[in-house]
């Protein structure tokens, strides 16, 4: 497992690098967190980092967000799956065919979807410290 330590909002970009340059080949993350732990912050900064010049927000609301890098053209996916109440709500958007299709996948209550997630998906943590740091553990 590894860490990677948010010392402060300044330093988010920072961790954003740091995690962009361990994921490897991987395409599929977890990401895993109570609410407010900085789930959507984080994603927003590592899409950044990759080149989005798109507003990012959670797709709370849409469920999934499409974004395209500039830089490479890459699509990514964000998915919040915090609203949904059963797993078929995710099946009838297609999430399977996203989560195959070769392109990154960041999911936010992926605790929702566990059924559907690849097995080789990566499970992200976020952790809020009593200091108001926050510790990215990746497995």
């Amino acid at each position: 497992m590894q860490t990677i330590e948010i010392k402060s909002l300044d330093t988010i970009h920072e961790a954003a690098k740091a995690f962009i340059a361990q994921m490897d080949d991987r395409t599929v993350f977890a990401f895993h967190g109570k609410m407010g732990a900085g789930k959507t912050t984080f994603i927003k900064a590592i899409c950044e980092e990759l080149g989005v010049d798109d507003v990012i927000n959670s797709p709370t609301f849409a469920i999934i967000n499409e974004y395209r890098s500039a830089t490479t053209g890459e699509l990514i996916y964000h998915f919040d799956f915090y609203r949904i109440t059963k797993q078929e709500e995710a099946e009838d958007i297609g999430t399977e065919d996203y989560f195959y299709s070769g392109a990154l996948c960041f999911i936010e209550w992926p605790e929702k979807i566990e059924d559907l997630l690849p097995g080789d998906v990566v499970d992200v943590t976020i952790t809020e410290n009593e200091d108001g740091t926050r510790t990215v553990s990746i497995e």
